[in-house]
């Protein structure tokens, strides 16, 4: 137990470090381009993005550590972490070409990936721990909801 609370906090906090320094280059957009943007009526207000995401962030963090608690000798542990960490990688980059590089399109692009990336995270996961699958669900169903706002912003602007 003492172990899977170890790896459970290391990749909360992974995540979370994720998200703060994605927040960086979200930043440096989120108060002038940003604002300045056309946005479909299915925008939500800005105040809720943070804490979605760092609950995001934790759940994801807590679906990492089960699965890497049962040891990185399992080969399944191995791959679905792979993926695990490729898609968080998707998900910084989205940040810091969306925001950062104020690229709708591109954005759009990397998240269609980073939606196959969580797909197989999933599968991945659902074959070490099925409740390390279900844990991402959210991220994955917030990710497509991320997807058609990005979507419609690139379309309207």
């Amino acid at each position: 137990m003492k172990n899977k609370i170890t790896h459970i906090t290391i990749w909360v906090l992974i995540c979370l470090l994720i998200g703060f320094l994605s927040s960086i280059a979200t930043q440096s957009s989120v108060n002038d381009w940003y604002l300045s943007l056309n946005k479909p009526v299915f925008n939500p207000p800005n105040w809720i993005f943070a804490p979605v995401w760092t609950l995001l962030y934790i759940l994801m963090g807590i679906s990492a550590g089960i699965v890497s608690a049962m040891g990185f000798f399992h080969n399944r542990v191995k791959i679905a972490l792979y993926y695990f960490g490729f898609q968080l990688l998707f998900n910084a980059l989205w940040s810091v070409v969306f925001f950062g590089f104020r690229s709708a399109f591109w954005a759009l692009l990397i998240i269609l990936v980073l939606l196959a990336l969580i797909l197989a995270t999933i599968r991945w996961f659902k074959a070490v721990s099925l409740l390390s699958a279900y844990l991402l669900i959210p991220y994955f169903l917030w990710v497509c909801f991320a997807t058609a706002l990005n979507y419609k912003i690139w379309e309207m602007n």
